[in-house]
């Protein structure tokens, strides 16, 4: 089992940065790749970035390329989300979600999942 914990949500300005971590606890952090999904309300969960398991490799969604970074710190048991230049459309809840195999867009890829965290982004 792993455990996760999201936190670093809040409410920001459009133009406005936000980071975003993932704590993991339970089996050895560095054996799962991590995702990052948002869900928006009335809309479905939707792949933001990912990261493999030793973090030489990452996957960002059009969407939010060039503004958004996914990074993680095996020795803390964390996974950031750098969130930049933020819009008004990036409003949503954020997860976080584990694996074992491999880093993947899909959110039926992934075993453990936090609770979430809320990003409001005004215009």
């Amino acid at each position: 089992q792993v455990q996760l914990v999201e936190s670093g949500g809040g409410l920001v300005q459009a133009g406005g940065s936000l980071r975003l971590s993932c704590a993991a606890s339970g089996r050895t952090f560095s054996n799962y790749a991590v995702g990052w999904f948002r869900q928006a309300p009335g809309k479905e969960r939707a792949f933001v970035a990912a990261i493999n398991m030793s973090g030489s490799g990452t996957s960002t969604a059009d969407s939010v390329k060039g503004r958004f970074t996914i990074s993680r710190n095996n020795a803390e048991n964390t996974v950031y989300l750098q969130m930049s230049s933020l819009k008004p459309e990036d409003t949503a809840v954020y997860y976080c979600a584990a694996n074992s195999m491999r880093r993947s867009y899909f959110a039926r890829d992934y075993d453990y999942w936090g609770q979430g965290t809320q990003v409001t982004v005004s215009s």
